[in-house]
């Protein structure tokens, strides 16, 4: 089912809509409905905003609209975008279609651009008009500061804001008539999720262009939306338990002996080909039973922290230590046992998760590799583990594809707790996820932080759940350690003036 509602900044347009859906729902024969029942129209200068708790369809029916369903995934209803029915086009028509008038920006645009490449490279690899001049102006349009020499960058040394910025002006690189957006501002701070706001207002009126984006940010819809679209589920989702209080044993920060946990000692982290540090002389640390958040405006390095922290960044100096003993930079170096007790939950589980392979095969592996559980008790296992996340036992069968982002993100929270972790290193684990879904997952690693004393470190621009979860919180500001103490005092100084307003702002935005 779904529920238009007009948001105020409608304004007047051509009664006909580029796209519309009428009836349409989308499953998978013999399995999940990814679509229920949805009627909708797009116009062109506007913006439509899908919202719903995950897996109601959203991301399902952006791709509905490009054309890209799962193999002999079954279709009710009628679908019109342009004229045409997207994925009842032969193969060709519809790679012109995509080409020439519809441009879509996934989740984790990161992953879908070529780390060789230059920014610069490209968009003019999609470009009408690949001239310089052409090629800079789109990335100016996308509010990339040119004058810190950010088109000759590779994907791999820019935030993730610059890189969501980067891909959209890719994405207008061949003037597109509809744009398609999936959660534009998951993991972005305030600032930025401002200006993402603000430029896709632009980008509508000024190119009357029909954009389109799936959502759980309610300030992106309030700003820039002019009409809101909500899905809702066929299917109740799975009940959570209500998670216990945290217990009063957990031990506090401020008691701990001080050669426990994981520590980082003056760490410099660099890109590959870059000078310019990401990190500059981070000491960092996670006591055992602490919940401790890492904030910072987009391009701070906070993501960067965690995967030196979890041996994925080699490029650094400074050291490592786990329980006062030398940790290798590298993961493959690391023991079996070390490997087990430090685990990363990537901001992006689309790029983690093997597509081929189905949720309940992604759970065994680490069974398999880091605990001693018997291959009769592993199945059992596995729905515990879906269980933990509010996932059903049928989501086994599953694979990444047939998940919306929020269901891929528990599974990778899932995968990680597979191996019973002491260290749970989690990357924006909530920024993909409605509100009750995410405080769901964060009452989950409450309490396995109670009940098994497990170390969290959280990276998030939600403040209100680094508000209510996290003990003590550092502050990264372009690279380096501005501020660390207890959550309620580090927060207080940032009231009305959060750490990406208390940014420098000479320094680029991320």
């Amino acid at each position: 089912m779904s529920d238009l509602s007009p948001a105020p900044l409608s304004t007047t347009v051509s009664p006909t809509p580029v796209a519309s859906v009428t009836g349409l729902g989308i499953r998978v024969p013999d399995g999940p409905v990814l679509l229920p029942e949805t009627s909708a129209e797009f116009h062109a200068g506007q913006v439509t905003a899908l919202m719903g708790a995950s897996g109601s369809g959203k991301t399902t029916l952006l791709r509905a609209l490009i054309g890209h369903l799962p193999p002999g995934a079954g279709v009710t209803g009628s679908l019109d975008v342009l004229g045409r029915t997207p994925h009842q086009l032969p193969a060709e028509e519809l790679r012109t279609l995509r080409r020439t008038a519809l441009a879509y920006v996934g989740q984790d645009p990161g992953s879908a651009l070529n780390p060789r490449m230059t920014a610069r490279r490209l968009v003019a690899e999609l470009a009408t008009d690949p001239s310089e001049d052409t090629v800079l102006a789109l990335l100016a349009e996308c509010r990339l500061p040119l004058d810190t020499g950010i088109a000759g960058r590779r994907p791999t040394a820019l935030s993730g804001g610059q890189q969501r910025r980067v891909a959209l002006a890719r994405a207008l690189a061949h003037a597109p008539k509809i744009l398609l957006l999936d959660e534009p501002t998951s993991g972005l701070d305030d600032t930025v999720r401002d200006e993402i706001a603000h430029l896709l207002r632009h980008l509508a009126a000024a190119r009357d262009l029909a954009v389109v984006i799936a959502t759980h940010d309610p300030h992106l819809v309030e700003t820039c939306a002019d009409h809101t679209i909500r899905l809702t589920p066929k299917t109740l989702p799975v009940p959570r338990t209500r998670a216990a209080e945290p217990a009063t044993t957990v031990t506090r920060p401020d008691r701990l002996p001080s050669g426990d946990g994981l520590a980082a000692h003056a760490v410099d982290a660099f890109f590959r080909g870059s000078r310019r540090p990401v990190l500059s002389d981070v000491a960092f640390g996670a006591p055992p039973g602490a919940a401790t958040a890492v904030i910072g405006p987009s391009g701070s390095g906070k993501t960067t922290l965690l995967r030196v922290m979890a041996g994925l960044h080699p490029t650094h100096t400074g050291r490592l230590v786990l329980d006062g003993r030398p940790l290798d930079a590298l993961v493959r170096r690391r023991t079996r046992e070390q490997r087990r007790r430090v685990q990363l939950v990537p901001q992006n589980p689309l790029a983690a998760l093997n597509p081929r392979h189905t949720v309940g095969r992604q759970l065994t592996r680490p069974l398999r590799l880091h605990t001693g559980l018997p291959k009769s008790a592993r199945p059992e296992r596995v729905t515990e583990l879906l269980a933990q996340v509010g996932l059903a036992p049928d989501y086994a069968d599953r694979r990444p594809g047939e998940l919306s982002g929020g269901q891929r993100q528990r599974v990778s929270i899932a995968r990680a707790l597979a191996t019973g972790p002491d260290i749970l290193l989690c990357d924006e684990v909530t920024s993909a996820l409605d509100a009750d879904t995410a405080a769901g997952i964060m009452d989950l690693l409450t309490r396995l932080r109670a009940e098994h004393r497990m170390t969290l470190v959280v990276v998030s621009h939600e403040h209100h759940l680094v508000a209510r979860y996290t003990d003590t919180v550092h502050v990264l500001e372009d690279g380096r350690i501005t501020g660390s103490g207890p959550t309620a005092a580090l927060l207080h100084r940032f009231s009305g003036k959060g750490p990406a307003q208390a940014h420098d702002q000479s320094l680029p935005r991320g």
